[in-house]
């Protein structure tokens, strides 16, 4: 067994570990029964030279680390040093300071207060505006995130670290001399220069094309409409303005063909794609879902960049268990996470049957814009399963709509990042570059208009994790079959 193959062992027991504790709980005499046996099997098959049930023993010592690490999280909640105060009767003063860019609403604003060690997720009123690292005391009745109809705002928010909630305490500003360190300082400035760019998109563009931009270029799809919203997921096209690993994924696979049709080799494409994703993140102001976004892709970009399918599967589920082991609330609280690498793993095993299969049809005609049309439809095949799981809606006109905007997406991001930078320092220079911008916006709305209709979406709840399976089961069985006995046809082996 190689190597690498007994590091991909590795990751996936990893992975598994943290998937068992977080199903069932697994008493210390289990961990410590794993440990033994795992020990066990490694010293037997040393002595006796057999290298397989060697790598099957360490294979046990790491599901049982998957085990703990998902254990020392869930210690880590118990732990927590405001649990005590958490929904009780009386309010209580907290002094912090504030930890991220400040999320702001129509009539409120949701601020991640840092104290101590904590995080308190606290909402207040829209104005007084508060900015990052302002040092504030509030006063209200901490609480336990809630359950919501069908939605678990307490675990949405545990991947991220916030345990606790406040809404509308009196708050004071104690003092706006913040304490930098180097990352704070930058941190503060990428803040500073975001603000810029969407104040140039709302002076160059009005709405609704502002809202567009403004979730394209900056991530932030939180000023939009209900109406704009709807129209968006209706069509299939709201991870197009919003940040998240599946956005990023097919972002990246298509700026990859978008510059092999333009001529550059792959490792020239590869490294342009790499560097555009991260000033795509810094641009968007750091945030963790962002962060894991960006390293998604790049992991995605280098797999690519490797070429072959079992090279590129193990560079990503290395990356997966290597996120889980940082941070091991990802792999079930956090959507984001599972869409990336589902995508991810789709792309790279079933988008050479749909090239195929459009290959066919097409006869090599429009090559390149028939890759980025594959790469989104793979995407949504491999994704659509958990967004309605989680969601409970799919768009039956999602295809075709992606089908009509794709090929348009690439020149509205490049005409609308030229437009937002230099809009911030010319005004005449931001109204110039607005203009294809702006025709390319106003397209893509025409379609949200046309496509946006009541047949369109359908609503599925209740939907149970067994369909999930079936389905991904099915899919695995095909991919299968198709890499044991099709490979000469289409893979290019």
């Amino acid at each position: 067994m190689t190597s690498s193959k007994a590091l991909m062992y590795f990751c996936i027991f990893f992975v598994f570990g943290i998937f068992l504790s977080s199903i069932i709980k697994i008493p210390q005499i289990f961990i410590w029964g794993f440990l033994i046996f795992g020990i066990s099997i490694i010293i037997i098959a040393f002595v006796l030279n057999k290298n397989n049930f060697i790598v099957l023993g360490f294979c046990i010592l790491v599901l049982t680390l998957g085990i703990i690490r998902f254990q020392i999280s869930e210690f880590n909640i118990l732990n927590d040093k405001l649990s005590s105060f958490k929904d009780k009767p009386e309010k209580i003063t907290l002094v912090g300071q504030i930890a991220d860019e400040p999320d702001v609403r129509d009539n409120s604003q949701k601020l991640k207060v840092k104290i101590g060690n904590s995080l308190v997720l606290v909402t207040v009123g829209r104005y007084p505006e508060y900015k990052y690292l302002d040092a504030i005391k509030i006063t209200g009745k901490l609480k336990t995130p809630g359950v919501f109809n069908d939605f678990n705002y307490k675990n949405y928010l545990l991947k991220d670290g916030i345990y606790s909630v406040m809404d509308f305490p009196k708050t004071e500003l104690i003092s706006q001399k913040h304490n930098y360190n180097i990352f704070t300082y930058f941190y503060e400035k990428i803040l500073f220069f975001k603000e810029k760019l969407r104040e140039s998109i709302f002076i160059n563009f009005s709405p609704p094309q502002s809202l567009i931009l403004e979730g394209i270029i900056l991530g932030n799809n939180k000023t939009m409409t209900q109406d704009l919203r709807d129209k968006l997921n209706g069509t299939g096209l709201r991870y197009l303005t919003a940040i998240s690993g599946v956005h990023v994924i097919i972002v990246s696979a298509i700026l990859m063909s978008f510059l092999l049709a333009l001529g550059f080799w792959r490792g020239q494409a590869f490294y342009f794609s790499i560097i555009f994703i991260w000033l795509y993140i810094v641009l968007t102001g750091f945030s963790a879902s962002g962060i894991r976004a960006a390293i998604m892709g790049s992991i995605f970009l280098l797999a690519q960049k490797l070429g072959r399918q079992n090279t590129s599967s193990r560079t990503i589920t290395l990356a997966g268990a290597l996120m889980l082991l940082e941070n091991p609330l990802l792999l079930f609280y956090d959507v984001g996470f599972q869409l990336s690498f589902l995508a991810s793993f789709g792309i790279i095993y079933f988008k050479p049957l749909l090239d195929y299969i459009i290959k066919i049809v097409s006869k090599d005609r429009f090559k390149n814009l028939v890759n980025m049309i594959s790469v989104t439809l793979t995407a949504q095949i491999f994704t659509i399963p958990i967004m309605v799981y989680n969601f409970g809606n799919i768009s039956l006109i999602a295809p075709l709509t992606n089908l009509l905007v794709i090929p348009i997406f690439y020149p509205l991001m490049f005409f609308g990042f030229l437009a937002s930078i230099l809009g911030v320092f010319s005004n005449i220079l931001g109204r110039i570059l607005s203009i294809p911008c702006w025709f390319l916006l106003t397209y893509f709305l025409k379609i949200m208009d046309i496509f946006y209709q009541p047949w369109a979406t359908k609503t599925i709840q209740n939907i149970s994790w067994i369909w999930l399976a079936v389905y991904y089961l099915v899919l695995a069985i095909l991919i299968w079959y198709l890499n044991k006995f099709k490979k000469p046809k289409f893979l290019g082996y």
